[in-house]
């Protein structure tokens, strides 16, 4: 995941610089800065704003009814959420957390809304986004309806070490993450995430010592029948 979204494939998309515009858009928008495992927002307070990941990486996660949590999305630089307010939601339906120490734009709903408005190229490129993520969402779902928990985990470690992006190595180590993150994401126990991340490593898809580094080999894990 880049510092910043690079959404098309034409040269002008290319150079169109999310962080450097959102800076011009005046009124309206505020740099804050939280620690590691603060909370941005939580599940069920006011839609008022978007936010933009300047660094750091935030935890998505839902917590049901009955009290049980899942972890829904791991964001990295350049990415939006919050941004459900757009569409009229009065109350969030997620919570925020830092995973690491972050720096994020808030940028209240009017000024975002005046910004789409103002910039043909940030609102094709907002739009875009909202539309991979929800392929993604939509892939996650397939992934977990229909492939097993080895493939689950696999296919999640992948995707931290930016499988299919230009520019992936044979071997890329990906941001500390804790089993217990995993297991939600995954939908599996946590003594399940250590027998195939212990089972990966042997295999040799992975080195994990204290941090991991995800090879591209592991990607036969998701393709093996």
């Amino acid at each position: 995941m880049q510092g910043k979204f690079v959404p098309s494939k034409t040269r002008k998309r290319r150079m169109f610089n999310v962080a450097e515009f959102l800076a011009t858009i005046g009124k309206g928008r505020k740099i804050l800065s939280f620690v590691k495992n603060s909370t941005i927002f939580a599940q069920g307070d006011s839609c008022h704003a978007v936010f933009h990941l300047l660094t750091g990486r935030v935890k998505l996660t839902v917590v049901s009814k009955t009290g049980r949590e899942a972890t829904i999305a791991i964001l990295s630089d350049g990415q939006f959420f919050g941004e459900e307010g757009l569409t009229g939601q009065r109350l969030r339906m997620a919570s925020a957390t830092a995973l690491t120490d972050c720096m994020i734009m808030r940028i209240e709903k009017t000024a975002m809304l005046r910004a789409l408005h103002s910039r043909h190229a940030f609102s094709d490129m907002f739009v875009e986004y909202l539309l991979s993520r929800n392929i993604r969402y939509q892939e996650d779902l397939v992934d977990q309806l229909f492939n097993s928990s080895e493939k689950r985990l696999a296919r999640i470690l992948l995707l931290f070490a930016g499988f299919g992006k230009n520019g992936i190595g044979e071997k890329t180590a990906i941001p500390k993450i804790s089993q217990e993150t995993l297991a939600e994401m995954v939908g599996t126990t946590r003594p399940r995430v250590t027998f195939f991340m212990n089972k990966f490593r042997k295999m040799g898809f992975i080195d994990y010592n204290g941090g991991i580094e995800v090879h591209r080999s592991l990607l036969n894990v998701v393709l093996l029948d």
